[in-house]
């Protein structure tokens, strides 16, 4: 029988990973102050009872939050993440003001963005800001609002109004899924409506997600983009999948990792 001790310890894993996404077995371990052959069993306890999925170095939630945190993100497809990243980042000039989402795709963004001279960032994500906060050459604007703790973003009318202020060269927008016909995906009503608006405020419009994103509709909420954007996946992306964009005047870029082909590999189609 498991101690009262391990018991709880499983409890607060639990909530963690429901209302944090804290659930990797670094991250646990240091927080518990046990060994990570403790926490695997942990997990593995946690993930034969039902209550938790096990993902690779950790765990997450099954229920409450059918939206992964941007704190599980962040590590997954790092290599498609970092090359649709640079990509976008060569696309923008100096001395343009651009408009960044929130996401881990659009945080690599951010990082790229840092050696840009003379640029105006405006973002509603936390990831953007703090990558650029120290940045002397890049003047950084905070559509500031309501802030939704799973994203890492800012949303609602005070974040909304901030926006009807400014205009931008370009915006780069972030998914939880997107399809040729319906356009991006997310969790709530709040983030597509934000995304719609953010769309008519640029010249130039980009979806940053990498290929596993496309087709998906894991909610029902929808922002429908106005024509002639572009979308930046990977290599992985199928044939098929990319020409129900292309069939919709869709421009799809297919950037490959960074490690295989060097930063300046993308295809264009």
């Amino acid at each position: 029988m498991p101690s009262n001790g391990s018991q709880a310890r499983r409890e607060e894993i639990l909530r963690l990973a429901t209302t944090t996404g804290l659930a990797s077995v670094e991250e646990l371990s240091q927080h518990f102050g046990v060994t990570a052959s403790t926490i695997r069993r942990d997990l593995a306890r946690l993930t034969a009872d039902g209550r938790l999925a096990r993902t690779y170095g950790g765990a997450m939630a099954l229920t409450a939050h059918p939206e992964t945190s941007l704190r599980q993100r962040t590590g997954e497809a790092y290599g498609q993440k970092r090359a649709i990243a640079r990509w976008a980042a060569a696309q923008v000039q100096p001395g343009e003001s651009v408009l960044l989402d929130a996401g881990s795709t659009v945080g690599a963004l951010a990082h790229e963005l840092r050696t840009v001279k003379d640029l105006t960032v405006a973002t509603t994500g936390l990831t953007a800001l703090h990558e650029l906060a120290d940045v002397e050459t890049v003047h950084v604007e905070c559509l500031g609002g309501t802030l939704r703790p799973v994203s890492q973003a800012f949303v609602g009318p005070l974040t909304e109004a901030a926006l009807e202020r400014m205009t931008f060269d370009r915006v780069f927008l972030s998914a939880d899924g997107v399809t040729a016909d319906n356009g991006i995906c997310e969790a709530e009503l709040r983030q597509t409506r934000l995304k719609e608006l953010m769309a008519r405020r640029a010249t130039h419009i980009y979806v940053l997600a990498h290929a596993a994103k496309l087709g998906r509709a894991p909610f029902h909420a929808w922002a429908a983009l106005p024509s002639g954007w572009t979308l930046v996946t990977d290599g992985a992306a199928s044939p098929a999948e990319v020409e129900k964009f292309t069939a919709r005047g869709v421009r799809v870029v297919r950037a490959e990792p960074v490690e295989e082909l060097g930063p300046e590999s993308a295809a264009a189609r």
